[in-house]
């Protein structure tokens, strides 16, 4: 679950604008449209800082924009925000980009692909590699795609699987770090020097980065970042073993904002390919990589400013169907885990999710939701399919490789 602050509830009929605004130079005024109110990405000399949620009700044109901001601002922005003022915070640095492979995995989805793809094109790395892995679409959209963007690879890969696709990007790929960005994220100007950034210490074996919403425009949207969505806060952080548990490497990012160290799959092993999309897992690939990794006594770096935009799902049937699959994945990690690696610390982490859930089951009882699903009994439901759907999903890996 994320901690940084929720939108509020909007009317049926209205979203929330969703802006980007940096305090030091903001404009005279904001356009507040037809939305309800808007999540506002606060940044200070360019670095996201933290965020701000307003409501446009009552909106008083007359009251500086800069006073309405901070005082809607979360207390992450304002502990970048005294740092700042003190002086204790030095000006960004342009960070030397290390050589890195971008892959974008994809299936059937040209048009979020395609402006995936006119963002990338528009940061300053001159010089990086990027290949897109066609995951078995049923047309030849993608492709055709691909072809408007020069110097960009297109690899098809015909067995269907989101871990799959991302080790036959490994396989196709050659240089030290690879950084994946989701077919319907758009990444930030300097997202992908602030993601490689993070590799210069030899310990560290993959980096996250903050992905915030694209758009609100539907319930479901602003329903998915009330709970939870990618949000992971805005401090960096060093995970390892001792201050993670790996069943929670999930802290340090999702598999829309990632990179790897190649070294790592080295040590640990390619991705689960009965994970993910794809499969009857639904979902987990990144968590099972991130939990190896730590499990190895490697690190993974948390970087707010290597920040990317992701376009939730907008109906509420996608919604219960992500939400779902998310707790099918944990409990299909869960028992490779425990039944497959002989690794008992996962009862650590049952015990952890019996609690949570538990608890959020019994507080949802007679309270009034604006969801038309109940997100507890859905988790609960997802983690008791998420055995049998391993199991499942690992013997048609086995048969596809044998």
């Amino acid at each position: 679950m994320s901690d940084t602050p929720v939108p509020p509830g909007p009317a049926k009929s209205s979203g929330l604008a969703v802006l980007d605004l940096d305090v030091l130079d903001l404009p005279p005024a904001i356009d507040t449209g037809t939305h309800a109110g808007a999540v506002v990405l606060l940044r200070i000399a360019g670095r996201p800082c933290g965020q701000a949620v307003l409501s446009f009700r009552n909106w008083d044109e007359q009251l500086p924009l800069f006073e309405r901001l901070t005082e809607a601002a979360d207390s992450a922005f304002w502990e970048a925000w005294v740092a700042y003022r003190l002086g204790l915070r030095p000006e960004p640095e342009t960070p030397t980009l290390p050589p890195i492979d971008v892959v974008i995995c994809t299936r059937d989805r040209p048009d979020d692909l395609a402006k995936c793809l006119s963002d990338l094109m528009t940061m300053p790395d001159d010089g990086q590699r990027y290949t897109v892995i066609d995951n078995a679409s049923r047309t030849d959209d993608t492709r055709q795609v691909v072809e408007r963007f020069p110097g960009v690879r297109y690899v098809r890969e015909d067995r269907p699987g989101l871990d799959i696709a991302r080790n036959r990007a490994i396989a196709e790929t050659t240089r030290e770090i690879i950084a994946f960005i989701d077919d319907d994220a758009a990444p930030d100007r300097l997202w992908l020097r602030n993601l490689g950034r993070n590799f210069e210490d030899p310990l560290v074996m993959a980096a996250g980065g903050l992905t915030m919403a694209m758009e609100l425009e539907s319930e479901a949207q602003i329903a998915f970042q009330r709970v939870g969505g990618f949000g992971r806060g805005f401090k960096r952080m060093v995970y390892d073993a001792a201050n993670c548990d790996p069943f929670h490497g999930w802290y340090a990012g999702a598999g829309v904002n990632m990179a790897l160290r190649r070294r790592a799959f080295a040590e640990v092993g390619l991705f689960d390919e009965a994970l993910d999309a794809g499969t009857q897992s639904l979902a987990g690939g990144d968590s099972d990589m991130f939990r190896r990794i730590l499990n190895a006594g490697w690190q993974i770096v948390y970087d707010p400013e290597a920040l990317n935009w992701h376009r939730h799902r907008r109906s509420m049937e996608e919604l219960k169907r992500q939400i779902y699959g998310y707790e099918v994945a944990a409990f299909a990690i869960l028992t490779k885990s425990l039944f497959y690696e002989r690794e008992w610390a996962g009862v650590g982490f049952l015990a952890w999710w019996l609690r949570q859930r538990l608890s959020q089951l019994r507080d949802s009882i007679g309270q009034k939701s604006d969801l038309p699903f109940n997100v507890a009994v859905t988790q609960i439901r997802g983690a008791l399919a998420g055995p049998g759907r391993y199991r499942a999903a690992l013997r048609k890996a086995r048969h596809a490789g044998s």
